[in-house]
């Protein structure tokens, strides 16, 4: 039966229903911090500004544990998550971060989950083909494709997954399985690979409170079977708080406090701060971490503080503002907590040495071989944009492009000259057609996945080259097959020569300029990274390279002229008018009817200059930006 069925839902909210999750051995891993500080630099129009983003945040926890980190919006609670989890730059920080008490290593990233706030999925995927892939990609070499595919299995059924996957997960247009199976889906991305370490960003945004619940209860579980997990959290219902085994409470980035989560009542009572009426300790705690004492008793020496600095105008009862009560806050925890938690993380772990040198190794441990990892991206690339080839709307473009362009040239006659003018147009129709189409299409390819290609790649999940390979290769079979329609239908309409010779050599030369085309769009969107200035960049391109492309210009400035060699328009013309006209006097519009390689060898230049480009772009990408 699965693990989150309604029929057992009862069972999970009273805590006595436990699947089995990964039970076989993991590295246990102790995770300490001590004085975690970051500060980000502001830069306005004249001056630069340094903000504190983190103040000295110290903390601790075990395998078994689920720490918890709790504060309002703004108080640092994803930040420090991305540095603990090894997603911050380490020069901007300065702190003591520790596994099994060494630093942090690339090692580590094979053992470490992380699971983003934003659910990174691809929507055109099932549930099942989302974990196998994952599986493929993230376990070790050392298990057979079968294994791999046995444990996704598994992971569907530890998180009660069995009933919708098969179902895509669906997106803003695309119907999908609920927000609860997508989180749990996210988690299972990351638990797949049996981490030592699991960092969840808020996983019970968004969801109702059963189904957080049931999310919360899978973290407990993970945790039981030797874990250590950490997550933030924004405000857990009471019967969520009491899940989690240990709390830190964040306020404007400093500690209020840090400890066991169901010992935190009792610690601000003893500072004198308890509420007033029953109420949730979440609600209670963030209240506290803003400032707000609405219904909470404070001490008589803050209130001694208020009435000081109101003695002049003889104000009574008013209530200390937020800045002196969170002063007051952190003032207590640093007196009676911080150094006490400072000199427990000075005690050496009870650990091997052995164990602790495994976290500390610097090579990368990839779960399959570069071309086992292209294979993977490709096959998984062609499954999720089928959709989006072979949607009606792009086939109807096309299509209803070609029977237009048929009709006006039906049956043109190549004899005359006068014909031969026409017909040349065109082919320069042709040429600007297949050189804008890619171009606009591919812009979008790296923009918008650079979610998930930053999420993969901290995850090291694959290599960038065997990405970039495969991203750019899978979306040929799909995009040549809309060409081979449009020309069937163009080039026996419009009666241009009727021989095989000609018709797959227009067919190629088509082919060239699409590939050289999607190159220029890889590069424009790989280089800004922002479909605006993509998009704009881009129209000023294709616009100069199609006025320079030797039908509207015959006789181009020498100072500008270099222009049409950079057009693939200009050479791609040129091409189609040999292919057609090869020997046919005069000339049509003054182009030489050679052999073609120096266009040819023009085109194939731009298909792999314009990748290398692209690739060098998202190579130099700062994928991880601090949160």
């Amino acid at each position: 039966m699965s693990t989150f069925s309604n029929d057992n839902a009862e069972d999970i909210e009273a805590g006595t229903c436990k699947p089995k999750f990964q039970t076989e051995p993991t590295l246990p891993i102790y995770l300490k911090f001590s004085d975690v500080t970051y500060k980000v630099i502001t830069k306005g129009m004249t001056t630069s500004e340094e903000r504190d983003i983190l103040n000295g945040i110290t903390g601790a926890v075990s395998p078994g544990e689920v720490l918890a980190l709790m504060g309002p919006s703004g108080s640092g609670k994803t930040t420090l998550l991305n540095l603990l989890g090894g997603r911050l730059i380490q020069s901007t920080v300065r702190s003591s971060v520790t596994y099994n008490d060494q630093p942090y290593s690339k090692f580590l990233k094979s053992k470490i989950g992380f699971v983003t706030q934003d659910d990174v999925l691809f929507p055109h995927l099932t549930v099942k083909e989302t974990l196998t892939y994952t599986a493929r990609l993230r376990l070790s070499k050392a298990l057979s494709r079968q294994q791999k595919e046995k444990r996704a299995i598994d992971v569907i059924y530890e998180l009660g997954l069995e009933r919708c996957q098969d179902t895509m997960i669906g997106g803003s247009f695309v119907r999908g399985v609920s927000g609860g199976e997508r989180k749990r889906v996210c988690i299972g991305n990351e638990i797949i690979i049996n981490p030592s370490l699991l960092f969840l960003d808020e996983p019970t945004s968004g969801l109702d409170s059963t189904t957080a619940l049931r999310t919360v209860q899978t973290l407990q579980n993970i945790a039981e079977a030797g874990k250590t997990v950490i997550t933030t959290i924004h405000q857990p219902s009471s019967r969520l708080f009491r899940k989690f085994d240990k709390l830190i409470l964040l306020g404007k980035g400093s500690s209020l406090y840090f400890g066991r989560a169901s010992e935190a009542m009792a610690y601000f009572s003893s500072i004198g701060c308890s509420p007033l009426i029953a109420m949730n300790p979440a609600e209670f705690l963030l209240d506290l971490a803003n400032g707000n004492i609405n219904d909470i008793s404070v001490p008589s020496e803050l209130e001694d503080k208020v009435q000081v600095g109101n003695s002049e105008t003889e104000t009574r009862h008013e209530k200390p503002p937020p800045a002196v009560v969170h002063e007051y806050l952190v003032e207590a925890y640093e007196s009676r907590v911080a150094e006490n938690e400072k000199k427990k993380l000075m005690t050496p772990l009870p650990l091997d040495d052995e164990i602790k040198l495994k976290v500390f190794s610097s090579k990368r441990e990839w779960g399959a071989s570069w071309w086992q990892q292209y294979c993977i991206l490709f096959c998984r690339g062609i499954k999720e944009r089928r959709h989006d080839y072979f949607s009606w709307l792009r086939i109807t473009q096309v299509l209803s492009t070609a029977i237009i362009l048929g009709l006006l040239w039906w049956q043109s006659d190549s004899k005359s000259t006068r014909g031969r003018q026409d017909q040349a147009g065109l082919l320069f129709f042709i040429a600007v057609f297949w050189g804008f189409f890619p171009v606009f299409t591919a812009i979008f390819t790296f923009p918008q996945e650079r979610a998930m290609l930053s999420k993969e790649r901290a995850a090291d999940m694959y290599r960038l080259s065997a990405y970039f390979l495969a991203r750019t290769t899978s979306d040929l079979p799909l995009d040549l097959i809309l060409p081979v329609l449009f020309l069937l239908v163009v080039y026996f309409m419009a009666g241009l020569r009727l021989s095989a010779g000609p018709f797959f050599l227009s067919m190629l030369t088509v082919f060239l300029c699409i590939i050289a085309a999607q190159g220029l769009g890889l590069a424009i969107g790989a280089t800004l990274m922002d479909l605006k200035r993509a998009t704009t960049l881009a129209s000023v391109t294709v616009m100069t390279f199609m006025l320079a492309g030797g039908y509207f210009v015959k006789k181009v400035p020498v100072f500008i002229s270099w222009i049409r060699y950079m057009s693939f328009n200009y050479h791609t013309y040129k091409l189609l008018l040999k292919v057609q006209y090869q020997d046919i006097t005069p000339p049509v519009n003054g182009i030489k009817t050679d052999d073609g390689l120096w266009e040819v060898g023009a085109l194939v230049a731009m298909i792999f200059g314009y990748r290398v480009l692209a690739y060098l772009s998202l190579r130099g990408m700062q994928l991880h930006r601090g949160a």
